[in-house]
C-alpha cells in the first residue's frame, strides 16, 4: 500500500496513558479525511511490530535500547524507512515530537507537515533525565527549532505550550490551538471494589504530575478515616515505588486503593464515582514555562466530578475556580487538603460544580470539536 497520510509518535500506542486516547483521536481525523494511512509508534511488550485494520497500518519500533537518546536517534532512523516507501504519494505527515519529525521535514519532500506540540523534549527532559548534560538540552532545542522551522503548521493544545512555542521563532500565523477533549460518557455502574467514599487521582507518575504533594494532602485528611484516596495510575506498578514508599513513611499507606493501566473506560468508571477528582500539578518550568494540557481535568469534568487542581495558566484555560471545582496553589499540600475538605464538607454544591464542568465540556471541549479544528488545519494545507 502506498498512503497519502502518516500519523508518527514516539508513545507507545496503545496504552492506558491520555497521550494513547489523545493519538487516537487524532489519528482517526487524519485518515478518515486521507482515506487511511500509515501510524507509526512505540511498541514492545504483546503488541505485534505490524498490523493492518483496511486502509490503516501500524508500524511499531520495539528495539530495546536503553539511552532514551540513542533510542530517540534509532526511532528517527527507523521512521525514515517506514516514510521512505510513501514519499512519492504522501501528502500529510502529522508528528508529535522531534524525533518523529526529522524525518518528515527532510529536503525533496512534496508532503506538507503537521507538528503537533504536546511537549518540548528540551524543557522536559530536565525533569525526566536529571542527569543530562545542558549541551545535550542545547542540541535538543535546536533540534525542536530546525523541525518547527521546516514545518507547515504547528498544533497546539493550549495558548501556554503556544507561547513556548512562538517564543523558538514560529509566526502566530503558522501555530494552531486544538485543545485536547472528552466524550462526555453514559452513566457508568459503580466499579464492584470502590470504596463508599472516595477521591480520586488519574495518570502518570512523572515528578510535575505532583503525587508528593498529593500523598502529604492526603495524610491532612486523617481525621476523616472512611475516605480512600484511589490512584489509576497509567503506568506499571514498579513504577509507582518510589510514592508508595511515600505513602508508607506519612502513614496513609493502608488508606490508598492503587489501580495499574486500566482500560479507559475502567478510568471513566471510577472517574464517575469519585467524590472529587485531583490534579496537582507542580509548579515547575515543564507545567509553568513549557504548558500541559492535562487530559485528566476535561475527562474529570466530563463525568461531572468536581476537581481540585493546581492554579496553572494551563489549567485555568480549561476549569475555573468555585465554578467546575477548586484552584489552590501549586506544591501547597496544606491548601490541596483544604480545598478537599471543603467539597466534601458541602457536598451539594460540589455537585453542582460536577454539574458545571459537564456543561462546560459538552459546550466547548468535546472531541468531536476538536477534530473538527484540526480538519480546518488540514484544509488550510490544501489551499
Amino acid at each position: 500500500m502506498r498512503h497519502r497520510a502518516a500519523y508518527v509518535a514516539f508513545d507507545r500506542f496503545p496504552s492506558s496513558k491520555g497521550s494513547a486516547v489523545h493519538i487516537a483521536q487524532m489519528a482517526d481525523e487524519l485518515f478518515d479525511r486521507y482515506g487511511g494511512g500509515l501510524l507509526g509508534a512505540i511498541g514492545g511488550g504483546d503488541l505485534p511490530r505490524y498490523q493492518r485494520e483496511g486502509t490503516r497500518e501500524i508500524a511499531r519500533f520495539d528495539a530495546q535500547i536503553p539511552n532514551l537518546i540513542d533510542r530517540a536517534e534509532a526511532f528517527s532512523g527507523w521512521v525514515a524507512d517506514h516514510l521512505a516507501p510513501h514519499w512519492e504519494t504522501l501528502e500529510v505527515c502529522h508528528v508529535r515530537d522531534p524525533w518523529s519529525a526529522l524525518p518528515a521535514v527532510a529536503d525533496g519532500r512534496r508532503h506538507k507537515v503537521v507538528y503537533e506540540v504536546n511537549g518540548l523534549p528540551s524543557i522536559e527532559m530536565s525533569h525526566t533525565w536529571p542527569w543530562a548534560a545542558p549541551s545535550t538540552l542545547g542540541k535538543i532545542r535546536e533540534l525542536e527549532r530546525f523541525c518547527l522551522e521546516r514545518s507547515d503548521a504547528i498544533v497546539v493544545p493550549s495558548r501556554v505550550i503556544g507561547g513556548a512555542v512562538r517564543e523558538r521563532g514560529v509566526p502566530e500565523d503558522r501555530i494552531h490551538l486544538v485543545p485536547n477533549g472528552a466524550d462526555v460518557p453514559r452513566e457508568t455502574e459503580r466499579p464492584a471494589d470502590a470504596p463508599e467514599r472516595y477521591v480520586v487521582y488519574v495518570g502518570a507518575m512523572q515528578p510535575w504530575q505532583g503525587l508528593d504533594v498529593l500523598m502529604r494532602a492526603f495524610a491532612r485528611l486523617a481525621d476523616l478515616p472512611e475516605l480512600r484516596l484511589v490512584v489509576c495510575a497509567s503506568v506499571p506498578e514498579r513504577r509507582a515505588k518510589p510514592v508508595r514508599r511515600l505513602a508508607e513513611r506519612l502513614g496513609v499507606a493502608e488508606r490508598i486503593d492503587w489501580r495499574f493501566t486500566l482500560p479507559h473506560h475502567e478510568v471513566a468508571a471510577w472517574l464517575a464515582h469519585a467524590a472529587v477528582s485531583l490534579a496537582p500539578l507542580t509548579g515547575c518550568a515543564r507545567n509553568l514555562d513549557q504548558g500541559c494540557a492535562p487530559l485528566k481535568v476535561i475527562e474529570s469534568m466530563a463525568a461531572g466530578v468536581p476537581v481540585v487542581a493546581s492554579d496553572l495558566p494551563a489549567v485555568r484555560e480549561l476549569m475555573a475556580d468555585g465554578e467546575h471545582g477548586r484552584l489552590v496553589p501549586a506544591d501547597r499540600p496544606a491548601e490541596l487538603a483544604r480545598a478537599v475538605r471543603v467539597l466534601l464538607e458541602y457536598p451539594d454544591e460540589a455537585a453542582a460544580m460536577g454539574r458545571r464542568g459537564r456543561e462546560h465540556i459538552e459546550e466547548g471541549l468535546t472531541w468531536a470539536r476538536s477534530r473538527a479544528r484540526l480538519a480546518e488545519v488540514y484544509r488550510t494545507l490544501d489551499r
